[in-house]
């Protein structure tokens, strides 16, 4: 199963030190399936977006996701990916940037054809440049977003709310990041998806951000004593305060860090998909 991290540091940019195989005995064991692709994005002091992604194809581009990373940004996006559709290439690795938005998905759905028609009737169908139904995902909201007047959580409610009655669905998780906001869905509840809100500490002794996941690991000493807010697949350290989000929950992170938490869309898909419904490949990427 893919796995997603998010990050809202606040208004002042912080340096934090990712790594995004942080867990090289789980790549030993061959029982094991070995991740396809691995990201992360940034937005630099004029807000523009930044990635540096790689699809993971063989035993030496590891090194590119297990190697730390310091990167500056008040917002931040990690995704690793077990592919469901599309080849490991770089179009296909998350995150993907439109309208220098940066976008992460961890689910599947069908019917991309009927998907692509819409993209068509909306006239976006430039903004996919691979085969995932992530990126499709991705381009739909960027449509809705901008017959919003820009609008992301309208554009995102739209989206998922069409998705939701049109095409057949296992999961829609996902995390939205301008370098202002942070918007994140967990539709419907097949997959987890986790937040916590921590606050500033006015310790000395504070201790610094160390959240570690099977796959993802986060670092900052910036953060030791200023709030900030995480979104994850699964809790990523041992602080009671992790909560996991409600099916059909979408999160809002505002630059001040306010979360916002509401449920527009329908309570279940009308053509809901299980993991056998799906391609051996695709059922294989959605296993926990």
């Amino acid at each position: 199963m893919c796995r997603l991290f998010g990050l809202h540091a606040g208004s002042q940019a912080v340096r934090a030190t990712f790594w995004l195989l942080d867990a090289p005995d789980s790549l030993a064991d061959q029982s094991r399936r070995e991740p396809d692709g691995a990201g992360i994005g940034t937005f630099d002091s004029d807000g523009k977006a930044h990635v540096a992604k790689q699809p993971l194809a063989a035993w030496e581009d590891h090194a590119f996701a297990r190697e730390a990373r310091v990167l500056k940004s008040t917002t931040f996006l990690a995704h690793v990916r077990y592919a469901s559709t599309g080849a490991h290439t770089m179009v296909n690795t998350h995150p993907f940037e439109q309208d220098g938005r940066l976008f992460a998905h961890n689910g599947a759905f069908g019917d991309l054809e009927r998907l692509d028609q819409r993209l068509a009737e909306f006239g976006v169908s430039d903004l996919v440049k691979g085969q995932t139904d992530s990126e499709r995902l991705f381009a739909l909201i960027t449509a809705e977003s901008r017959r919003a007047g820009g609008d992301v959580g309208k554009g995102i409610s739209q989206a998922i709310s069409w998705i939701a009655k049109e095409l057949p669905v296992f999961s829609l998780n996902l995390i939205l990041t301008t370098a202002s906001d942070v918007w994140a869905v967990r539709y419907p509840d097949t997959h987890e998806l986790h937040i916590l809100e921590r606050l500033p500490a006015h310790s000395e002794e504070a201790a610094p951000l160390d959240a570690r996941s099977s796959c993802i690991r986060a670092h900052s000493k910036d953060l030791a004593h200023s709030g900030h807010v995480l979104i994850a697949t699964e809790p990523m350290d041992e602080n009671p305060e992790w909560r996991a989000l409600p099916g059909g929950a979408l999160v809002h992170v505002n630059p001040d860090l306010g979360v916002t938490i509401s449920h527009p869309f329908p309570e279940a898909p009308t053509h809901p998909l299980t993991l056998s419904d799906l391609s051996p490949s695709a059922a294989a990427s959605q296993k926990p």
